[in-house]
């Protein structure tokens, strides 16, 4: 077999960087013969992706290169806020920041790479879609590694069979009833479909481009596995789209701190679920954006003391006052998040529950055999982690896809706990109440919840999907066939 060599254009926060990387390494597993070029661009603030690359250098440093396309330019025009409170302000920022550099790398690249034997493709992260268009100007086949699920794939699908009847039409807003998308068993309501999407100005047309650029690749793989998302894999071959590849779950089961603030946080939470029974704590955790207001952390507060449940909170808030800070992983905000909650929380709550500020060690958390549960913002890498652990979770989903994923979840799937499906971050008036939290808890840490059990099914199933003859692993062998038969 002739060599293959695939160029990687990641995004380099966390929740892109980790899983597209782990894709990678399986590859070069998979098959001697490919070799993987990294093409990035480093925030000069950005530690972790320093730390990860490392980590990644260290075991396949044979076969792996790392290229970061902004060494060459001024410091201070590549910052990008990674603790931004912003999803949309991050993700303008790195299309600002990072598209420019990138699509000169990517024509610079397939320029001057004739030599097909050994240059395969190009494999572009969610984000950097547009820089399909290069690809196909230097005929060269483009890929896209999806961070996201086969049901935000459908939709994605589904957006273009739409778009001159339900999307173009004047009452466009949130005024349609639920679709029965291809992809989802049963019908999709509007107010689980990403926000941005009911932004005819800008979130519309980026989602029609992407969906577009998606449909004019060579193939997609995506983060899932065909036994948890069966229905929505199986409707891709009647549409006319590209091969679509589930290769998941791609975790990194590993991760380790890459500070020595995360290392000390890491250890103390360590030594708190130590001392704490089996299955006994319920364990809250909101992702990079998910922040909360004074009023919904009282309430998230009072639910947790009132179900009588072990508790492991990791908490972001967001404050219409000027007393904010501007991270959350100072002294300074420690008390200040204390002065939200109810009076005497802390001390009631000695021995039974702690907090944690800022960034959590979540893989080493829900592999703990002491949570029981799992409070969680609905991202997908999330999710896969918790099934991985078979830990069951109560969605309260904030942004993005989130609600679409609690949707799928829930509805779909019957592998968590419905809190909200809805929610809003940041939404004064959209609180869930105390009462909502503490029933939702004591449902998922009931020992005997249909929930509990299904979760320890798919952990099982999870596993064998990835190892040699596993559903994920042959997903591997046909995309590796079927790139190397491109070309």
């Amino acid at each position: 077999m002739k060599k293959a060599e695939l160029i990687f254009v990641p995004q380099t926060s966390k929740g892109h960087l980790i899983p597209i990387l782990e894709f990678a390494k399986r590859l070069v597993d998979h098959d001697d013969w490919i070799s993987i070029t990294v093409a990035f661009v480093k925030s000069p603030s950005d530690s972790f992706t320093d730390a990860y690359i490392e980590s990644v250098k260290t075991s396949k440093l044979d076969r792996f290169e790392f290229i970061d396309v902004s060494q060459q330019e001024e410091h201070h025009s590549l910052v990008v806020d990674h603790h931004s409170q912003s999803i949309k302000y991050h993700v303008d920022a790195l299309m600002e920041t990072h598209m420019p550099l990138l699509k000169d790398f990517v024509t610079e690249i397939s320029s001057s790479r004739s030599d097909l034997d050994t240059f395969t493709g190009l494999v572009f992260d969610l984000l950097f879609v547009p820089l399909v268009d290069i690809a196909h100007q230097f005929n060269i086949p483009s890929y896209i590694f999806l961070t996201a699920n086969a049901g935000f794939l459908s939709l994605l699908f589904h957006l273009t069979t739409q778009h001159d009847d339900t999307w173009n039409s004047p009452d466009f807003k949130r005024s349609y009833p639920d679709e029965l998308s291809s992809g989802f068993i049963n019908p999709v309501p509007f107010n689980v479909l990403p926000s941005a999407l009911f932004d005819k100005d800008n979130g519309y047309p980026w989602f029609m481009m992407t969906a577009q650029k998606f449909k004019a690749v060579k193939g997609i793989m995506v983060n899932t596995f065909e036994e948890l998302e069966p229905y929505a894999i199986s409707g891709f071959s009647d549409r006319g789209s590209p091969p679509v590849y589930p290769v998941g779950p791609v975790l990194d089961i590993n991760c380790k701190p890459y500070t020595e603030l995360d290392l000390a946080q890491c250890k103390k939470v360590m030594k708190w679920l130590d001392e704490q029974p089996r299955s006994s704590v319920i364990f809250l955790c909101f992702g990079s954006f998910g922040h909360f207001l004074a009023p919904q952390v009282k309430e998230i507060a009072l639910g947790l003391e009132q179900s009588g449940y072990r508790f492991l909170w990791s908490l972001r808030v967001q404050s219409l006052s000027p007393r904010q800070p501007s991270r959350n992983d100072g002294s300074g905000c420690v008390h200040y998040i204390e002065d939200m909650l109810p009076e005497g929380f802390m001390e009631r709550i000695q021995g039974k529950g702690i907090m944690i500020h800022g960034w959590a060690p979540q893989v080493k958390i829900l592999a703990h055999e002491a949570i029981g549960g799992f409070v969680s913002h609905c991202g997908w890498n999330s999710i896969l982690e918790s099934l991985w652990f078979g830990v069951p979770v109560v969605t309260w989903p904030m942004y993005a896809e989130q609600q679409l994923n609690a949707f799928k979840m829930v509805k779909e799937l019957g592998l968590a706990i419905e809190l909200r499906l809805d929610y809003e971050e940041l939404n004064v008036s959209n609180v869930v109440t105390a009462n909502e939290i503490k029933k939702a808890v004591k449902q998922v840490m009931d020992d005997g919840s249909e929930v509990r059990k299904k979760a320890k099914e798919m952990a099982e199933i999870a596993r064998k999907a990835i190892v040699n003859g596993g559903s994920s692993f042959l997903s591997i062998q046909r995309f590796i066939e079927d790139m190397i038969g491109e070309n």
